[in-house]
């Protein structure tokens, strides 16, 4: 490995939450935010280069001087967006021509007269390049993962409900928090009348109990609000079903920030916090509820029991028209026939089943989250 190039942001797949909040901490103690005017950034080796942003502990006491940052691809595709750099020419260029990277980043910069939020790692040696994680707006609204946790577990606590958090998954892009609570379930034998697990074989005729949850996810990078979508999970298989009409958002969007590195204050935050638990509570105490599952698979199974004559047609309009991949395409065809369900529904639950095969977050979340858009496309 160059030594030149640091180590991958903080990452997790199929955590627990004690161990996303664990790395969490870890990712917030190493935590550089630092506006800056497009003067003050410049790409030099593939890096960016950030004035005043790294400390350095002299017999005179801290200054802070120039860092060296390795983007990652999200932040290189918020400098392409940001600069106006064709994204997928900015990639190629950091692969096979870095020299001409850094002539591209910095004539644009030269042109710029903007500020920049730019969000960056330190490295976990102290010594050697950071990691630029995102370069955006400098009216970015930060919400962090740690206190978005924090504050949808304490809208979960009010609500009274019991639930158990599933799963958590971290990426460069988002953070996934998935929460069930067994104890709110209903009954889905229309829907699930003529489905089998692709997994177990097992049937949805002799297990119809559809448990209610939701998921949290949330961008530190530029990638989407903080948002809380109520999720319908299928007992027989684990399927997911996300209601995303439904789902509350808190949008990274603010006043602009002044120069130099920032440094967040608890009071800084805590109107947003104070609203994510409070409409957590909210959603919490309305999504957790047999009335909200009940009226959400009633409308799921209006749509859901129209006949599919030509399976491999029908998959291939719905891929064309969500831009699934070909591989997705092949799989969700092949758990269409192996779920046994030659209706819309059929399609759906494929669509939901290949996404916990997917070793990918973003890409697992991004296809759980259209199943319903498959349902209505096939069923159309």
């Amino acid at each position: 490995m160059n030594p030149d190039v640091p180590a991958a942001p903080v990452r997790a797949a199929h955590a627990t939450l004690a161990q996303m909040a664990s790395l969490l901490r870890d990712q917030q103690a190493r935590k550089v935010d630092v506006v800056a005017p497009a003067a003050a950034v410049r790409a030099r080796g593939g890096h960016l280069i950030v004035d005043d942003s790294t400390p350095l502990i002299t017999g005179e006491g801290v200054t802070l001087t120039a860092g060296a940052y390795w983007p990652t691809g999200v932040c290189d595709q918020g400098i392409a967006d940001k600069l106006g750099i064709p994204g997928g020419y900015l990639r190629r260029l950091r692969e096979d021509h870095p020299r001409l990277y850094d002539l591209n980043v910095n004539g644009w910069l030269e042109r710029d007269d903007r500020k920049f939020l730019i969000r960056c790692l330190r490295p976990e040696s102290g010594s050697g390049p950071g990691i630029a994680r995102a370069f955006l707006s400098d009216g970015y609204k930060v919400i962090d993962n740690l206190d978005v946790i924090m504050a949808c577990l304490e809208g979960i606590r009010a609500s009274g409900f019991p639930v158990r958090v599933d799963q958590c998954d971290l990426t460069g892009r988002r953070m996934y928090v998935r929460v069930v609570c067994e104890q709110v379930r209903s009954l889905a034998p229309a829907l699930l009348a003529g489905y089998r697990s692709p997994f177990t074989g097992a049937t949805g005729a002799d297990n119809p109990v559809v448990f209610s949850g939701f998921v949290i996810t949330n961008s530190e990078t530029g990638c989407g609000a903080a948002t809380l979508t109520p999720r319908l999970i299928v007992q027989v298989c684990d399927n997911g079903l996300q209601i995303t009409k439904d789902a509350i958002r808190a949008v990274h969007l603010g006043e602009r920030q002044d120069e130099g590195v920032i440094t967040w204050s608890g009071r800084t935050q805590d109107k947003t916090l104070e609203l994510i638990t409070a409409k957590t509570t909210d959603a919490v105490r309305a999504f957790l509820t047999p009335k909200y599952a009940e009226h959400a698979l009633r409308e799921i199974a209006r749509a859901a029991g129209r006949p599919v004559a030509d399976p491999a047609e029908t998959v291939k309009t719905v891929s064309q028209k969500l831009r699934y991949t070909e591989a997705q395409q092949a799989a969700i065809l092949d758990h269409f026939i192996r779920g046994g369900d030659v209706t819309a529904g059929g399609v759906m639950h494929a669509v939901t089943s290949v996404a916990q095969t997917l070793t990918d977050p973003d890409e697992a979340h991004e296809l759980e989250a259209s199943a319903l858009r498959a349902l209505e496309a096939a069923a159309a």
